[in-house]
């Protein structure tokens, strides 16, 4: 089969690396920064594990690939302006919003999107950076620098976060994988619990909101959309063209994980509708060093991504599969102790979510 090359090497390609080796198909991460060209061939096809990145040679020749799957999708969505707009345009729910133009005062924001709004970055900002608040009650004045290099969108007083991923392939047919509870603390992931049987409620609803951008762009592969619900309803938070993090649980407690139906789909392979094997559990390692020890708890399924400890940042998740017994919960019990003493509270939120499933 042809080559799939994915522009980036961090460890999301990594993890479509490992998926394509039961399809024997030859997925090549790139570093961008690399002196050396890939040697790519008019039947390879290009995908990313990114969605933004710098002019380098190497992006250039993978830009310019004629096979460069969803090439022009990446920048409409990676900038939260035209990214909300798509949304508006398809009638897709987001928080009220507007572009902090050279004109957009304080007091406009507050009257028209509301007295707490919380400011993002176009481009970039990710895990909670590139934000910034404005609240009425402070004062909150728009720094300088942001001046059409961000949007405004009303703070929502949601009552839980929540994503949905899906796949498409080139002839239209899509499939999708359980509503995931999510917990995020200071703008990361940090753990991830499905499906659950109160959200199966809600699965038809974000499917169809999904599905309506897949088809509308044309999309081929893995896209995730994340949701605030409030009630009933779903509000679109973030849209990510590519595997997500939201979806590292698939690996342990789906048929076909997410990273090999991105592969599946962008070398022209038939799609399954993913069967979920149980109750599943995700833990994001966030600057935590690493422990062997994890590997000896049973049921734990811990990914090491062989990247440096520093403060905050993602080096592995650890994903647990529900049995039908108490392992799950003993499992993490077991985590727990291993684990820095600020993991206490994630633990304590995945169990509370696990006992109500």
């Amino acid at each position: 089969m042809s080559k799939v090359w994915v522009l980036g090497h961090g460890q999301l390609g990594a993890m479509l690396q490992h998926a394509a080796m039961p399809l024997d198909v030859d997925v090549v991460p790139v570093d961008i920064d690399s002196g050396e060209l890939p040697d790519l061939q008019s039947e390879d096809v290009v995908t990313a594990e990114r969605e933004l990145w710098p002019q380098t040679p190497v992006t250039d020749a993978l830009a310019n690939h004629p096979n460069f799957i969803n090439l022009h999708i990446f920048g409409r969505l990676a900038d939260r302006y035209t990214q909300k707009q798509l949304l508006d345009d398809l009638g897709l729910k987001t928080a009220p919003w507007k572009l902090v133009d050279a004109d957009l005062t304080e007091s406009q924001i507050f009257s028209e999107i509301g007295e707490r709004a919380l400011m993002k970055r176009r481009t970039g900002g990710y895990d909670g950076k590139g934000q910034f608040w404005l609240r009425q009650s402070e004062d909150s004045k728009i720094p300088a620098d942001w001046r059409n290099e961000a949007i405004v969108e009303q703070g929502i007083d949601f009552d839980e976060e929540m994503a949905i991923v899906g796949v498409r392939d080139r002839k239209g047919k899509k499939f999708f994988y359980p509503l995931t509870l999510t917990l995020q603390l200071n703008g990361v992931l940090t753990a991830s619990v499905a499906p659950l049987a109160r959200l199966q409620k809600l699965q038809a609803k974000a499917e169809s909101m999904l599905g309506k951008l897949l088809d509308e762009l044309d999309y081929v592969g893995v896209m995730a959309m994340e949701c605030f619900r409030v009630g009933d309803e779903l509000i679109v938070n973030e849209l990510a063209p590519r595997v997500h993090n939201t979806a590292h649980w698939t690996q342990a407690g789906a048929s076909v994980s997410q990273f090999e139906s991105h592969v599946r789909a962008v070398a022209g392979m038939p799609l399954a509708q993913p069967q979920v094997k149980g109750l599943n559990v995700m833990i994001n390692l966030l600057g935590t060093e690493r422990d062997e020890r994890w590997w000896a708890i049973s049921g734990a399924e811990p990914y090491w991504y062989g990247k440096g400890v520093r403060e905050g940042r993602k080096v592995g998740h650890i994903n647990f599969t529900h049995s039908g017994d108490d392992k799950l919960i003993q499992g993490l019990d077991e985590l727990k102790a291993l684990l820095p003493e600020r993991y206490e509270e994630v633990i304590d939120w995945v169990e509370s979510a696990v006992a109500e499933a």
